[in-house]
């Protein structure tokens, strides 16, 4: 393959090495990275806004997607992370999460593709920082049961080189209907490619996160908020098609919108269940993993959102040829959208099982596990996408889903072998040389003892006995049955069927042996204990 430096990215030094951001692709000239795509859909959204903002502002001849990211992480001890076996930047806060020892990094915003770069950097600086001081970071999204996981919250909007935030209402009625077109725009765009955006974010990691802990559910949804819901029904209930608005009509809409930015801003702890909420200035997409590379998704919702705004543009214009002026040209098609996207809001509770039977009767999708998302990538819809905008080719589309099976069949695979071993060589032996101890003690009761004491006194250790007994078999039945089937999923050639089989087959054995062996840790000397414990982890500074 080749590289070719990315001006639009600053080179940066690291120690005596000079580090050069640069696309790479191949000798037949597919991209072999994550930055060319997300160039691409870069530079089509930044011309299809340009061809909307001009409906409202000619000055504006560029627009720029920003992304600022919110990385969370776990930060533990290195000694007792190793105990365990495990497989330059402008930040504006750093400060603790809900988790013990969970902390995130919050950037200021920038241009998306040099705010990548930076995330990127920032994620290797941690790591080797974290290790001088005798720490680990952790990026995985789930390494701690029953508490909150690390997600990397996207921040995303649209500027001009007016200076202008497309997504930001403004103080003047041409400002706001801009505002309002770009917002709806994203709405419908998240609506009709919501299986899409899901894949976008589908990991092994994530999959053991999403809907879980304040984690977002692996349902697409959009949360906008009461104020700006009650602005698209007003839109909705006012605006009449194929017929003009009067003048005061017209200005009492737009005028509307210019009272809620306040508002707005308090939207942001609203909206905890959202995996895409707006929170005043700005889209957040919360479903992102931690250790995900963002150009992942910001290929994704640049691309859907220059799509729409070409059918926005198209349709627009296609309304003004038949004699309607611009504005009344623009109201009536941001209804059609408004009315077509609805399903893809919500202002509900997202953890209850209410929400996924309500999201089945909108028609939106629940892709509960990760090879299921994945299969989306190589839709029609997802290979024309990409296609007619010139982001990827359907060859190097097919290549990333492929790579994204395979990612996730060799991490699960990693994950049982852990367990795998983690059971056999370190939580059996040690729990069966704890029971030994209790029997020799119950043995010792009785040569002490007469009948009736000894039935008495022993009770507890021979209870004891046999819930011991009863755990060790769940395990070793489950890690046996777990390791046959990997051996036989792994002689599967197709990469699709392996994924699946992991995700649906030997995924659930991880949940069945790790009940019994937290049982066994509970009743296990904790001197013989053999791995470092989530208290120890999580409260030991």
């Amino acid at each position: 393959g080749y590289t070719a430096w990315d001006p639009s990215s600053p080179a940066f030094i690291i120690g005596n090495t000079l580090c050069i951001p640069t696309i790479y692709i191949s000798y037949t000239g597919e991209a072999l990275d994550y930055k060319t795509p997300l160039l691409k859909a870069l530079n089509v959204v930044d011309k299809a806004a340009v061809a909307v903002c001009q409906y409202f502002d000619k000055n504006v001849n560029k627009v720029n997607a920003t992304l600022g990211w919110e990385q969370e992480y776990f930060l533990v001890d290195k000694a007792l992370f190793t105990a365990r076996p495990e497989l330059g930047i402008p930040l504006k806060t750093r400060h603790n999460e809900v988790a013990p020892n969970q902390y995130e990094f919050a950037p200021v915003f920038e241009e998306a593709n040099l705010a990548v770069d930076h995330n990127q950097l920032l994620m290797d600086m941690m790591d080797k920082i974290a290790r001088k001081h005798n720490f680990r970071v952790l990026l995985h999204e789930k390494p701690f049961a029953n508490i909150n996981g690390s997600g990397k919250h996207n921040n995303w909007s649209l500027s001009t080189n007016t200076g202008v935030n497309l997504l930001a209402p403004g103080k003047t009625p041409k400002s706001n209907l801009q505002f309002l077109t770009f917002l709806i725009n994203t709405i419908k765009a998240v609506h009709d490619n919501e299986r899409l955006l899901r894949a976008s974010m589908a990991t092994a990691g994530n999959e053991h996160r999403l809907g879980a802990n304040e984690a977002p559910p692996a349902i697409i949804s959009v949360f906008i908020g009461k104020e700006l819901t009650q602005m698209l029904d007003e839109l909705v209930s006012k605006v009449k098609d194929n017929k003009s608005l009067t003048a005061e009509e017209k200005t009492e809409l737009k005028l509307n919108i210019g009272k809620i930015p306040e508002i707005l801003l308090d939207n942001t702890d609203r909206n905890r269940t959202s995996p895409f909420a707006f929170t005043g200035n700005k889209f957040e997409f919360r479903a992102i993993g931690s250790s995900a590379n963002c150009s992942s998704a910001m290929v994704v919702i640049n691309s859907i959102v220059a799509k729409q705004l070409q059918e926005f543009k198209k349709d627009v214009d296609a309304i003004i040829a038949t004699g309607l002026k611009k504005d009344d040209a623009i109201f009536i098609i941001l209804k059609k959208y408004t009315i077509s996207s609805k399903n893809i809001r919500f202002e509900g509770n997202g953890y209850g099982d209410a929400w996924i039977e309500e999201a089945e009767k909108r028609g939106l999708s629940h892709l509960r596990t990760a090879p299921a998302a994945i299969d989306e990538m190589a839709s029609k819809q997802t290979l024309d996408l990409y296609d007619n905008l010139g982001v990827m080719s359907h060859r190097e589309t097919l290549a990333r889903q492929e790579i994204a099976y395979e990612l996730y069949t060799n991490l699960i695979r990693i994950e049982s072998r852990v367990i795998g071993d983690l059971a056999k060589n370190h939580i059996l032996p040690t729990t069966l040389r704890y029971q030994n101890e209790l029997i020799k003690n119950v043995q010792g009761l009785k040569d002490i003892l007469d009948a009736k004491d000894f039935k008495d006194l022993s009770s507890i250790q021979m209870d004891m006995i046999k819930k011991i007994s009863k755990h060790v078999k769940v395990v070793q039945e489950a890690t046996d049955k777990m390791i046959a089937e990997r051996k036989r999923i792994n002689k599967l050639e197709d990469p699709k069927q392996k994924a699946n089989e992991y995700s649906d087959i030997v995924k659930p054995y991880f949940d069945k042996i790790r009940y019994s062996v937290d049982k066994l840790e509970l009743m296990v000397d904790d001197e013989m204990w053999p791995l470092p414990k989530y208290r120890e982890l999580l409260f030991n500074h």
